[in-house]
């Protein structure tokens, strides 16, 4: 009895070592970022005192191994897991493989091209804090009749502009508080000052001109309304988490979060009522990256090119959900798991939430007065599942989501709100603008400058299989030249469609909005009973906007794959980060461009689609002091996919 209660126990630790619930691209658990933080602290690196962890995430397993083990009907030894880390120590950046099965290093590099691993939160705050006790900066704050202890500042990343590169540097803006909350609106013009984020020490130190600052009145952005106890309890079909899987109506798929992109969706299935099966649409998707260049040129503010996803992290910048105000009230809300700079992992509470969403709308709806004596109606509510993030960057809030619908469509949207970044102005009324500021004068003595959003998705679509191509379906218009058909018809033109396959990278480069043209990802070697090829197609929600600095502007460099709103590239496992992985003072010689001008085969390929949403923002005064939500996305919907509407079962 003893013995079989022995076993009984030693096979539920078994259970519970796998995971009930265990799958290949579960995130790091803090049980293995601790363990990679340890075994590279055992390694010559933990000698150095300056070692500090600027990326630790699960080494993305091989695709073809996931999809055998997924596929699978008995359980399989599941893909081994590794780490991939990157450290700083001694001045150098290293990157690791950790086999967290043996736990051991699987492989140790320096890595020597150009730019830098993200910055750490430690050493942002340092930077920020940095100021306060420089002396030259005390003295320019006393000579302003400033209080120090009012003063905040902000550390900027400054990019690359065809200088040679020696160090790490942010840019310190700072700002004046004065019991105001919305400390963007008040900047302390003039003062520029250069950090070296290694050393910890002011570099470069300027004090040029005074500006008034912008008075604080009028500026706080804070609601003076309660949150409404909205309800969304309005379908009965519910939606199981499991560890990291998430089942809904005709859906599962895996939810992740990674310090620098967030929430990542993998293995999305939708189901096929006809066959009774899961078919697969998206192996992995998540936002790649962001640029965000602000349009003024002059010295104070010509750095202020961010890419915010590589320089600091839309994960690790995530903030808690707030119920009733982020998330419904039927909502739950998922944990996420970092490495902190000591390698240490730290838990992020409520960073993302999952909801049901009545769109309030219909999903499909008709009447029918055709038949007589009766008067049909059927349709369906619009309701789908949502799983929501929102990352701070500085003065911008992200609310990032995906939204899976009972069609089979996936909706992907972003909100952007915040705080606009301004430059304080002597100019308190728009009639005395003499000279060009770059922006919108928004309040008294304050411009909002003209700026971009890109925000760049990486979707490796993978319809009914691995094996993808592009296809541009284009709208031609066609002259009526047949005898019959004229003696037939009064029309003199039509449209039809003329589909292209797309063979290289080179032709997956498109420019949307020239011509009228759907973008489908197909499965050539898959057809519906009557023999149409299957696919989704991809349906921007405003017209896509592209770049309009010129190609050899140095932001335009290193952000090239904002030229174009699509990019469809050969899938490659390392190459997931549009600016590329080291994007801090990046040139430009790594990223999604670089690796599309390669011109691989993307016809019948396993194949990467890329869709950048992109904002010109110029402000208006409705944007201060705090800017109502700006929308943007796009879906992607069945094409040819089913037999017929999979909302009619």
């Amino acid at each position: 009895m003893k013995i079989r209660i022995l076993t009984l126990i030693i096979l539920l630790q078994c259970v519970f070592n796998l995971g009930l619930h265990f799958h290949p691209l579960d995130p790091l658990t803090p049980q293995e970022i601790n363990k990679t933080s340890f075994i590279v602290k055992k390694s010559h690196l933990g000698t150095l005192k300056d070692l500090t962890f600027h990326y630790l995430d699960l080494e993305e397993p091989n695709k073809t191994h996931v999809l055998q083990w997924l596929s699978s009907k008995k359980p399989p030894q599941p893909p081994r897991r590794r780490s991939l880390v990157v450290v700083r120590a001694g001045g150098q950046t290293h990157e690791l493989i950790i086999d967290l099965t043996s736990g051991k290093i699987a492989s140790s590099r320096i890595y020597t091209g150009h730019g830098f691993p993200s910055f750490t939160f430690i050493e942002l705050f340092k930077a920020s804090k940095l100021p306060l006790t420089f002396p030259s900066f005390k003295k320019s704050i006393l000579d302003r009749s400033l209080n120090i202890s009012e003063v905040s500042c902000i550390p900027f990343s400054v990019g690359w502009y065809g200088e040679t590169i020696t160090r790490r540097e942010v840019k310190a803006s700072c700002f004046y508080r004065d019991g105001s909350v919305n400390v963007f609106t008040r900047p302390i013009e003039g003062i520029t000052i250069t950090i070296d984020v290694d050393s910890m020490k002011v570099v470069k130190y300027s004090d040029r001109f005074i500006k008034p600052i912008p008075d604080k009145e009028g500026n706080d952005f804070r609601t003076k309304h309660k949150p409404f106890p909205f309800s969304c309890n309005v379908s009965d079909t519910g939606f199981k988490i499991l560890g990291n899987k998430i089942k809904w109506a005709n859906w599962k798929f895996h939810v992740g979060f990674t310090a620098r992109a967030g929430i990542t969706i993998s293995t999305a299935s939708v189901l096929d009522t006809r066959t009774k099966r899961f078919r697969r649409v998206m192996y992995r998707g998540h936002l790649s990256e962001t640029f965000v260049p602000y349009m003024d040129p002059t010295y104070d503010w010509y750095f202020r090119t961010f890419m915010d996803i590589g320089e600091f992290g839309f994960g690790i910048s995530a903030v808690n959900l707030q119920p009733l105000i982020d998330c419904p009230q039927n909502a739950a809300f998922l944990d996420g798991y970092v490495a902190g700079p000591d390698g240490t992992a730290q838990q992020m509470s409520n960073v993302m939430c999952v909801f049901e969403k009545n769109g309030y709308s219909a999903s499909f709806r008709h009447t029918e007065i055709n038949v007589p004596g009766q008067v049909i109606t059927s349709g369906e509510a619009d309701i789908s599942l949502v799983v929501r993030m929102v990352a701070t960057l500085g003065n911008y809030d992200y609310i990032v989501d995906w939204e899976f619908k009972k069609n089979g469509a996936i909706r992907v949207g972003v909100d952007l709100t915040g705080v606009l970044e301004v430059k304080a102005t002597s100019y308190t009324s728009n009639e005395q603008i003499t000279e060009n500021t770059y922006g919108t004068l928004v309040a008294k003595n304050t411009i909002a400058i003209n700026h971009d959003h890109y925000l760049t998705y990486y979707l490796d679509l993978d319809i009914d299989g691995n094996g993808n191509s592009l296809v541009k379906a284009k709208l031609k218009t066609v002259r009526v030249t047949d005898v019959h058909n004229k003696t037939s018809s009064p029309r003199k033109s039509y449209w039809t469609v003329v589909k292209e396959t797309a063979k290289t990278e080179a032709d997956g480069r498109v420019r949307l909005g020239s011509e009228p043209v759907e973008l489908l990802i197909v499965n050539p070697q898959k057809k519906t009973k009557i023999g149409n090829t299957v696919g989704y197609r991809l349906i921007p929600e405003h017209l896509p906007v592209t770049s309009l600095l010129t190609d050899d502007d140095y932001p335009e460099i290193r952000a090239s794959y904002t030229k174009y709103p699509v990019w469809v590239t050969a899938y490659n496992r390392s190459e997931k980060w549009a600016g590329g992985f080291y994007s801090d003072r990046s040139r430009g010689d790594d990223g999604l461009a670089v690796w599309s001008s390669r011109n691989r085969e993307i016809e019948n390929k396993d194949i990467v689609m890329w869709y950048n949403v992109g904002f010109h923002h110029i402000p208006y005064q409705e944007d201060f002091p705090v800017m109502p939500t700006l929308h943007g996305g796009f879906t992607l919907r069945p094409s040819n996919f089913f037999d017929n509407d999979p909302l009619i079962a």
